[in-house]
């Protein structure tokens, strides 16, 4: 068994990537040549502590045709060990995304603008995709429940995978609120299954620490458990036996209850994972550490 084969594109769980080595092109994108929508797994909020009086519900009140300016920023690093061979970096470069966000009745309509990398060989697949549009379709509570991908035509497979990368990242770092009253340092946590290879339980805690009018600052903690003791390798390519699983992360984000999407913030989730294979008796191991950042 070829153990080089990389853990999910996000290194989340939420979906398979190619071998290690191999070229993104390759493959086909799940935007491929028409618009897509991709459930997102339900999250579960529980009110941990309310806080401080005065206590209020939290609930995105922005009218339908809110714009708002805002730019996501995405960087996935994974550093690749097999048995005692020389580390191997099959990190995804970081990349810039400016977006125009425009709520609607579902949730909120996305138009990329000029997407933007350090990296010179991604940097030319990314010339055409400008223009390209997404979307997130959102609960009351603010969780998003499904991811749209519509990449403009002239788009190729490289830019196209890149930015499903990225999107993806910014679902599964985003956060929904409780159902409940709450004020100034309340906590709840929100649970989400993530999909994928590895099944995974994802739990974020999420602080109040402070609001001014509809102005909230979050701090986020992060942490994934697998589901069940294997990894179904991607194409039916056999299982692995996972030996270790440690991804915890945290990070501030600032929300408007106005607005569609946060305004500024950082988070970050990152460790260490490890896998055996029965058969060889071989061990993959992977560090990785990912980055969502927002910006207005």
């Amino acid at each position: 068994m070829v153990l080089a084969v990389g853990l999910s594109a996000l290194g989340i769980g939420c979906g398979d990537a190619a071998e290690p080595g191999s070229d993104l092109e390759a493959t086909e994108p799940l935007g491929y040549g028409k618009e897509v929508t991709v459930p997102i797994s339900a999250a579960v909020t529980t009110l941990v502590y309310p806080g401080e009086e005065p206590r209020a519900a939290l609930r995105p009140h922005y009218a339908v045709g809110t714009v708002q300016q805002v730019t996501l920023r995405t960087d996935h690093n994974i550093e690749q060990i097999i048995n005692d061979q020389q580390p191997r970096d099959f990190s995804n470069p970081e990349i810039t995304i400016p977006m125009t966000a425009e709520a609607d009745t579902d949730g909120v309509d996305l138009v990329l603008g000029n997407v933007t990398t350090d990296d010179p060989v991604l940097a030319k697949a990314l010339t055409d995709a400008g223009g390209s549009h997404a979307g997130f379709e959102m609960s009351e509570l603010g969780a998003i429940t499904a991811l749209r991908l519509a990449p403009s035509p002239d788009t190729s497979n490289t830019a196209r995978a890149a930015l499903e990368q990225a999107f993806y990242q910014a679902v599964y770092r985003s956060v929904a609120f409780p159902d409940e009253p709450v004020g100034v340092g309340a906590m709840w946590t929100v649970r989400q299954e993530v999909t994928g290879g590895v099944l995974l339980d994802q739990v974020t805690t999420a602080t109040l620490t402070e609001r001014t009018g509809d102005r909230l600052t979050l701090q986020l903690d992060v942490s994934q458990t697998p589901k069940s003791a294997v990894w179904s390798l991607p194409n039916d390519a056999g299982t692995l036996q996972i030996e270790d699983y440690q991804m915890t992360g945290s990070g501030t984000i600032t929300v408007d209850l106005g607005l569609p999407l946060p305004v500024a913030g950082s988070i970050t989730v990152g460790g260490h994972q490890a896998y055996r294979d029965a058969r060889s008796d071989s061990v993959l191991q992977q560090t990785i550490n990912t980055q969502v950042s927002w910006a207005e």
